[in-house]
């Protein structure tokens, strides 16, 4: 089977397309006009050396960072012009480097807490646990491996565990373009594997960009690799191409 996204038979616009994107830190240009473009479907994998402007391009697709130029299209809005809290309401969640979870609620306390009703003060107040809920509930709990832990308290979890309730609670949500910084960080060989398995399900029908340094598991989910160098694009193309490009190995694979 082939890795090549699918999907897009009907309509070849990406589903998000960075433009002339650029910020500027007192005259340091972290992202320096980037251009990028990740269709349905797609994996798409951002490496780089450290202060390459990785997790700043994060930044600024979640409205973290405010663009200095350039534009962000996602699905036909305009993330510049938005704020954080309706980018993530447009269909975009962020993972971060760090679990930010409920650490004394239970695996499913948390993903409930995620339910797009339970997110408003005023739905937070009048939250019923409706048979929508617990049905979401399972349904997230079995795709991220904790169907068997849902009644446990999260802080019981294992690191990789507690990772994978942080992207079940984005996927909650259901967004359409999901973000991820560094999601297999200190996790085991086994939930590496699980991680890449998942993130391989969870692809279908959405978008999602991941940023990472373990090469073993790019390879093992990338369908396109953008390497990212003094914030600008130095290559893109599958792992085997980026892996073999001698400007790559120079500034990033060779160290």
């Amino acid at each position: 089977m082939s890795n090549q996204p699918i999907g897009l038979e009907n309509d070849n616009r990406p589903v998000l397309a960075i433009e002339g994107l650029t910020v500027s830190f007192d005259g340091f240009k972290a992202v320096d006009d980037l251009n990028l473009y990740v269709d349905l479907n797609e994996v798409r994998v951002v490496i780089g050396p450290n202060g390459a402007g990785k997790t700043t391009v994060l930044d600024l697709i979640c409205g973290k960072t405010q663009a200095t130029s350039g534009s962000i299209q996602f699905n036909k809005h305009e993330l510049t012009k938005m704020s954080e809290h309706d980018i993530v309401r447009a269909g975009v969640g962020r993972k971060f480097q760090t679990p930010s979870i409920y650490e004394n609620l239970t695996v499913f306390e948390n993903l409930e807490m995620s339910f797009p009703r339970g997110r408003k003060v005023f739905g937070a107040l009048t939250f019923k646990r409706t048979p929508d809920v617990i049905e979401r509930v399972e349904q997230v709990a079995s795709e991220i491996f904790l169907q068997d832990s849902l009644y446990r308290q999260a802080d019981l979890l294992s690191h990789g565990q507690k990772q994978w309730l942080e992207i079940g609670m984005l996927l909650m949500q259901e967004p359409e373009l999901l973000m991820l910084d560094e999601p297999v960080a200190g996790m085991s060989v086994s939930e590496r594997e699980k991680t890449a398995e998942l993130l391989g399900r969870i692809s279908k029908g959405r978008s999602v960009v991941v940023i990472e340094h373990d090469m073993e598991f790019v390879k093992s989910i990338a369908h396109k690799v953008t390497v990212l160098h003094q914030g600008k694009i130095l290559a893109e193309g599958s792992m085997d191409a980026v892996q073999n490009n001698p400007k790559v190995i120079e500034v990033y694979l060779g160290h």
